[in-house]
């Protein structure tokens, strides 16, 4: 069986079908600019096969992945997970917005609401099952964190700091260096998530992010 295919049948329908919308988005971005695949590799850091794969929707990529090519093309990160839409107001339903993380245990991240540049707001939707840690890599210079708890209590890891979190309680954070959610407690929790990036919207040149 051709690897895409095997790749494919470990994803479920629908983290399939995100990865094929999420591909088409960022070749149809890449080739308006007239990048190569080398040059977007280069400017969002990542490998030239990852670029490749993304583009086939053989891979289900990572959120740090997605952020990084989509801080070098400059559209935010919703612009890669949501259908295009020309109304100023936007509806996701229930159980419709894009899961981008999911653990083995069962936890999950869903981007349920964002903005369009200039300047991008994420509002997420986070699950972490018993056991269940993400490492959150830094974001773009500039980004910045609101979190909530909405069940159970999570740890937050951030500039050195260690935060214990309990339902109702909220912080804000920068987004700007890597921070870790985890769930050390017996029982499930969820919290909500609102990421704003103020530079979402300027491209980066294909001659790297630091260029």
């Amino acid at each position: 069986m051709h690897s895409k295919c095997i790749i494919m049948h470990c994803m479920d329908e629908g983290a399939a079908r995100l990865a094929q919308a999420i591909g088409a988005r960022v070749r149809l971005e890449r080739q308006s600019r007239g990048w190569t695949l080398d040059q977007l590799a280069e400017a969002a850091e990542v490998s030239r096969r990852m670029i490749v794969n993304v583009e086939q929707g053989a891979v289900n990529p990572s959120v740090g992945t997605l952020l990084r090519i989509s801080d070098a093309l400059g559209i935010g990160l919703p612009a890669l997970v949501e259908p295009p839409q020309s109304k100023p107001v936007k509806i996701t339903r229930c159980g419709t917005g894009a899961e981008l993380w999911r653990s083995e245990a069962g936890g999950r991240g869903v981007l349920v609401a964002a903005t369009g540049p200039p300047g991008v707001v994420e509002l997420w939707d986070w699950h972490l099952s018993p056991g269940d840690s993400h490492l959150s890599e830094a974001h773009a210079a500039g980004t910045k964190e609101l979190l909530q708890v909405q069940e159970g209590s999570i740890t937050l890891e951030v500039g050195g700091a260690t935060v214990v979190l309990e339902t109702g309680d909220a912080v804000a954070y920068p987004g700007d260096v890597a921070h870790t959610y985890s769930n050390p407690g017996p029982q499930a929790a969820r919290y909500s998530l609102a990421v704003f990036d103020p530079d979402a919207g300027a491209a980066r040149p294909p001659g790297g992010l630091h260029g």
